[in-house]
């Protein structure tokens, strides 16, 4: 399994700034699937912790503008020890069924019109792995994960 954490360029004006994707070998099948995976909910409150004007570009903090969802970008995001936290999990639970996992850091500020992945639609491609459901899923973070199959090739051609 390849993991990928590339090294911080500069501080991040926010804890909550990691985001993760992993490979998944086979799923639904489909080859390589990539997965991103994102925190499901949090405490309500949660974001009047975060200095917005800093955090969103100002196109998203006009009055009419899609700040909300911008902000559920922020707060849908990992802090660095619940980065490693899945990392972990992850490498012990799934390590013969994932070929990669890629860390990245958001990238501030957040423009306005980017949707969050809890935005995202399910439909006949698209879909979440919700990690609570899964017996064996002992963390505390409420973790997801957003799949497009239609990004995949089939495993077996169809006729």
């Amino acid at each position: 399994m390849n993991i990928t954490i590339p090294p911080l360029e500069k501080p991040l004006p926010v804890d909550r700034a990691h985001v993760l994707s992993m490979t998944i070998k086979t799923f639904k099948g489909r080859r390589n699937v990539e997965v991103h995976l994102f925190r499901s909910h949090w405490p309500s409150g949660e974001e009047t912790h975060f200095d917005w004007k800093s955090l969103l570009a100002p196109d998203a903090m006009r009055p009419g503008s899609d700040a909300p969802e911008c902000k559920n970008i922020v707060l849908e995001a990992f802090t660095e020890v619940e980065r490693d936290t899945i990392i972990n999990y992850l490498k012990g639970q799934y390590s013969t069924r994932i070929t990669s996992i890629n860390a990245a850091t958001l990238s501030f500020p957040i423009p306005a019109g980017l949707p969050p992945l809890s935005s995202v639609a399910e439909g006949k491609n698209i879909g979440f792995i919700v990690f609570e459901k899964i017996p064996s899923y002992s963390l505390e973070i409420p973790l997801k994960g957003l799949y497009d199959l239609s990004q995949h090739r089939p495993i077996v051609a169809e006729e």
